[in-house]
């Protein structure tokens, strides 16, 4: 699978994440190495250089669990208004997806008006881009 990366460079857009959403994404990941071993070293790649955000502390304008958010795929041009859930809780025809695929992997921690150059499963780029987050009550 191809390595995530910004559209303007080399340099990946920071990412930010709370204590208790990156403990629950590192034992998710960790849990499928075995059937999905390059979606889990890539979420573990990204999770890993995340700035880590005590409870209460993360910035409202960035993708966590159970977030509502607006993006835009450049490679579709298709603007998309999702819930990021956990794996349990996904349903896409409510509009909500897994945090374990690889668009959900792809949105979490990114704050509006940040982009990123994140893999399709059979490994092309494609570009998302945040446009708006809602936190869930």
């Amino acid at each position: 699978m191809a390595q995530a990366n910004t559209t303007r460079g080399a340099k990946k857009p920071p990412i930010h994440l709370s204590e208790a959403d990156y403990d629950v994404i590192a034992d998710l990941a960790l849990a499928m190495q075995k059937r999905a071993p390059d979606l889990a070293q890539l979420i573990l790649d990204e999770i890993n250089r995340a700035k880590i955000h005590a409870e209460g502390s993360l910035p409202k304008d960035v993708v966590a669990l159970g977030s509502e958010v607006s993006f835009l795929d450049d490679s579709t041009g298709e603007e998309r208004r999702l819930r990021l859930v956990l794996p349990q809780d996904a349903d896409i025809q409510a509009d909500r997806i897994s945090v374990m695929t690889p668009v959900g992997a792809g949105l979490i921690g990114m704050s509006v008006g940040r982009e990123i150059s994140w893999p399709t499963p059979d490994g092309r780029p494609r570009v998302l881009r945040i446009l708006e987050v809602k936190q869930q009550p």
